[in-house]
């Protein structure tokens, strides 16, 4: 059997389940019970300092709770510095 043959079969058959699965798999992970609020808290990032730039003490509670949960702060720490 020639490789692209061998290849393409199972790009067909089993890859198509794998890839099936993971998308079904990702879908409950995000519906999964409890994560409404770590995705809602994700997407208000964007407007908590709205009005006016966030204080030290501020910054430091975001920064703890943001190692907590277990993102990287990188770029944001360079840019209050």
């Amino acid at each position: 059997m020639e490789t692209y043959t061998l290849l393409r079969e199972f790009a067909d058959s089993w890859m198509l389940l794998v890839l099936f699965l993971f998308f079904i798999g990702m879908i409950i992970f995000v519906m999964r019970p409890g994560s409404t609020k770590t995705y809602r808290d994700v997407a208000d990032i964007p407007f908590r300092h709205e009005d006016k730039p966030a204080t030290a003490e501020q910054r430091k509670t975001a920064r703890s709770a943001d190692t907590r949960s277990g993102g990287s702060l990188a770029a944001t720490s360079k840019e209050h510095q």
